[in-house]
């Protein structure tokens, strides 16, 4: 396979066999629930995930951070199954369940022996298409939420990666927190969130993945019983980008605290997941910060010592995306750091890579993603954000082909575009906006 495999909504039926030997089928349901399987020879086990194409940026005014409390409400009971049913029914068999809540979808997903996928379908999908939420377990639920974004609140870093993106979006609903905030959540009802329940999870809306141990026709059987009754439907069309405006002028954001290390990010808006260029990009990070012998952990961490951590991060959605560099540091030397950070962006802006770190970025790039894909949790994943997201599946061998045509001369026109563009600083820690600013050369 040299070339992504297209996954068009009005095709009732599409397969193929991957470069790796695993058989991938995709099957449109008269419901118009998607089920989309990937066979891996020699699996004793089956990673599976219910995936409903909306997330926090699909919230409306009264509703933020109902995706993510609705994510933890479907697990508190249905019609016929208790919260502890529901746990009981994967702990006595060694199983796995979770659910995580993203900025442009939610999944419910599990792990279990080959044998227990039966159970697996029939109480996730139960948990999907049939969960009662509960007055009691509302207000319940709404002060774990509460205690959840109380930790998150109290780590440094994953504040100044809330301001961060705040600042990359704003005005966007890319920009928003995908838990929401405390005010939203005390604000919140359960006509609003039940609402949101109604409009977004209809089964024409719901995508079913697999991987591992898996039997395709069988899987669509048990999938067709937990949707059994639902009406004929064509699959819901996939999100419409709503591209965001670059920002015009450098921002910096500065929440004080008096911590002993400061968490800073700085960066700009990225690529998006449509973007020819992401194949360059990932060259790019790896180069820069996505390793031990990248420039920045060298110059940062190992010549000067200025941090325990820096790396570099390059997140993707629809229609936008972040490009920037995380590290954590003294108060003392955030402007130190940050000077190292945009020196080494000017650096790369100026010279580029060398042929070297080309090889070497190629290499690390290649390695890792054959190596993810060892794993079935992996497999089920890349087929729900191909299903919700491009519309696509891009194979192994396609994605190896894409980084091996990468060059030096595409890694420096990307710079002159990335990283020349308005700087975003966001910094939590015991520093002051104005003297920051007056030290790095921003205005606040």
């Amino acid at each position: 396979m040299n070339h992504p495999v297209p996954l068009p909504l009005e095709a009732p039926d599409t397969s193929f066999l991957t470069s790796g030997g695993a058989f991938v089928r995709r099957t449109v349901l008269p419901s118009g629930v998607r089920v989309l399987t990937e066979a891996m020879p020699g699996a004793s086990s089956t990673s599976l995930g219910f995936w409903v194409g909306v997330g926090s940026r699909d919230e409306r005014d009264g509703q933020y951070g109902s995706t993510h409390f609705l994510e933890h409400l479907l697990f508190k009971g249905t019609r016929t199954r208790s919260a502890l049913d529901i746990a009981i029914s994967f702990d006595s068999v060694g199983g796995e369940h979770n659910a995580a809540t993203a900025k442009e979808y939610t999944c419910y997903y599990a792990r279990v022996r080959d044998a227990d996928v039966p159970m697996a379908v029939s109480v996730i999908g139960d948990m999907v298409t049939g969960s009662v939420l509960d007055d009691a377990a509302f207000d319940i639920e709404r002060g774990v939420i509460l205690e959840e974004l109380a930790m998150a609140a109290d780590d440094p870093a994953d504040v100044a990666g809330e301001a961060f993106f705040a600042a990359a979006f704003d005005g966007h609903a890319l920009g928003r927190p995908i838990g929401g905030t405390p005010e939203s959540i005390r604000a919140v009802q359960r006509d609003e969130v039940l609402a949101h329940y109604r409009e977004h999870y209809a089964p024409n809306g719901i995508v079913v993945t697999a991987a591992g141990a898996i039997d395709h026709d069988r899987f669509c059987e048990l999938v067709e019983t937990v949707f059994q009754g639902a009406p004929n439907a064509a699959p819901l069309a996939r999100r419409t980008p709503q591209p965001v405006a670059d920002p015009a002028i450098p921002k910096l954001s500065v929440v004080h605290r008096p911590t002993e290390q400061v968490s800073m990010l700085r960066g700009s808006q990225g690529l998006d997941l449509r973007d020819e260029r992401r194949p360059v990009l990932s060259v790019l990070n790896a180069v820069l910060g996505g390793g031990m012998s990248s420039r920045l952990f060298q110059e940062v961490r190992e010549r000067r010592g200025l941090a325990y951590a820096v790396s570099s991060f390059a997140p993707a959605y629809l229609d936008n995306g972040a490009f920037g560099v995380y590290a954590g540091c003294a108060p003392d030397n955030v402007a130190g750091v940050v000077e190292i950070v945009d020196a080494e962006f000017r650096r790369m802006v100026d010279d580029g890579i060398t042929s070297d770190e080309l090889r070497r970025a190629k290499g690390q790039i290649e390695g890792a993603l054959t190596l993810s894909l060892e794993d079935s949790d992996a497999r089920m994943t890349r087929l729900g954000r191909s299903e919700l997201g491009t519309g696509e599946f891009t194979d192994l061998a396609t994605a190896l082909e894409r980084v091996d045509r990468v060059t030096t001369d595409d890694v420096l026109e990307l710079a002159r575009d990335l990283l020349t563009r308005p700087t975003i600083t966001s910094v939590v820690g015991a520093v002051q906006q104005d003297e920051l600013a007056a030290a790095i050369g921003i205005g606040g």
